[in-house]
């Protein structure tokens, strides 16, 4: 069960959300919960997870050790911010920086490159969805941002399914679309990595998760968690998905 912060909070409202969200899931053993508040935050956030179960992750990584890359953050600076996670082309990304298909591939490996594991994400934009292209663009954006790493590269990743219409727009993609989606992800991973790849690989469902739909959503066997946004910000609806 990942969170995904965005642009929100500062220092002292990510140790106050810790504060308030480590008695109610920090202990939790059934799944891993992993939040991603922004670079600015990840000190804050590592010192308020300590002696709890709860993993920090970056919401990005740059494809470089280091050099002239201006607003980007490394692989080693995430890793002594004391990161084990990394979000990979989110949706947010391709829409508005520039993120393709071979800039995810080349963030993945540095993710991996660098001991942090990567939440890869694709999904489809309203547009495809609507034209029948879901399975087209999921193959596309396996084909050019994972399809490329080795298998034990690729047994080292995680899997994010986010519908681009259904991110922050309170649109929620039914429990048997998200799963159908998923089948076509996983049969793309069982083609190209095998059987047992595809029975391990975990993949989340993102795209307005909360607490009063997750179990519906985590009913479907396709579905391994969930990449959580909004309802990720407050402790208790977070919480609530955590302990579904």
């Amino acid at each position: 069960m990942a969170g995904n912060w965005k642009m929100y909070k500062t220092p002292a409202e990510t140790i106050a959300f810790f504060e308030a969200f480590r008695p109610l899931a920090g202990s939790a053993e059934h799944c891993e919960v992993v939040i991603c508040p922004p670079f600015t935050n990840l000190t804050a956030a590592v010192g308020a997870v300590q002696g709890s179960n709860i993993r920090v992750g970056a919401q990005n990584i740059a494809w470089a050790k280091e050099g002239a890359f201006t607003g980007e953050i490394s692989g080693p600076m995430l890793v002594a911010a004391g990161c084990t996670y990394a979000i990979v082309g989110h949706s947010e990304r391709r829409q508005y920086f520039g993120e393709t298909d071979a800039t995810v591939l080349k963030r993945t490996l540095a993710a991996l490159e660098y001991g942090l594991t990567p939440i890869v994400c694709v999904g489809e934009r309203l547009e495809d969805r609507e034209g029948g292209r879901m399975e087209d663009v999921l193959k596309t954006q396996f084909a050019g941002g994972i399809a490329g790493l080795s298998e034990p590269q690729f047994a080292k990743i995680v899997i994010a399914y986010e519908p681009v219409w259904a991110i922050g727009t309170g649109r929620t993609a039914t429990p048997e679309i998200a799963a159908a989606a998923h089948r076509t992800i996983r049969a793309e991973v069982r083609a190209k990595f095998g059987h047992d790849a595809a029975e391990a690989v975990r993949i989340l469902y993102g795209g307005s998760v909360n607490a009063k739909n997750v179990q519906t959503l985590m009913a479907q066997p396709e579905i391994d968690g969930t990449l959580v946004g909004g309802a990720s910000l407050d402790a208790a609806s977070f919480a609530s998905i955590v302990n579904f």
